[in-house]
């Protein structure tokens, strides 16, 4: 595996490759709303530096594995995360595209994804969302397959909430920001009002006076 030399505007800016999977929004059947969808998350959820690199396309394996080589190994993305794709329908192939790629899995990510969906609807337990790590030659990158529809992107991010606010079921970003440390990417802040980000104690910075 080749990769390029990472440049960061910040040295904790965080590279984020966004993948929208969908057939119909490549071919102009209707407007993409993945990639705006994450995007926005994002400026509403991280207090870090970061950037994007927006990719929009086809349901083919083949061009789903190499468009996530290209943004791990060739734009040195700390973090993937695809929307689409992820269903039973024969189209239906991120998962096996981003296992071909990966250098091992995080079934935690699919799991808890699962479960925070099917607090919602009872079709939960079809969706097939995986994340992995892949590993390049001068760093790693998580990726993760995340659901197709924009309501449901935040929902498994920020998590489950009881009535008075607090955190009942914990959304999966609260645990990118430690695993993006543990494999040697920049080091990510959060809002806590949207997805607090949790730490053990001995891996958190202290506050800057």
């Amino acid at each position: 595996m080749n990769t390029t030399a990472i440049k960061r505007a910040h040295p904790d800016e965080l590279i984020v490759g966004l993948v929208s999977v969908s057939d119909r929004a490549t071919s102009g059947v209707y407007e993409d709303k993945g990639i705006p969808s994450l995007q926005a998350w994002l400026e509403r959820a991280l207090q870090s530096p970061f950037r994007t690199c927006p990719r929009l396309i086809a349901d083919d394996q083949q061009t789903i594995s190499e468009t996530l080589i290209e943004l791990v190994d060739q734009q040195g993305c700390d973090l993937v995360l695809t929307t689409g794709g992820t269903g039973p329908a024969r189209r239906d192939v991120t998962p096996e595209a981003t296992l071909a790629v990966a250098s091992k899995p995080m079934p935690g990510f699919g799991e808890q994804m699962r479960q925070i969906s099917l607090a919602f609807v009872p079709t939960a337990i079809l969706s097939r969302q995986v994340a992995v790590i892949r590993e390049a030659t001068e760093h790693a990158a998580l990726i993760i397959n995340l659901p197709g529809q924009p309501k449901a992107i935040q929902e498994t991010l920020e998590g489950l909430r009881d009535e008075q606010g607090e955190v009942k079921v914990p959304g999966i970003f609260a645990a990118v920001p430690y695993c993006i440390d543990l494999i040697g990417g920049p080091y990510i802040e959060t809002r806590d009002d949207v997805v607090a980000a949790f730490r053990p104690k001995s891996a958190r910075r202290e506050p800057k006076a």
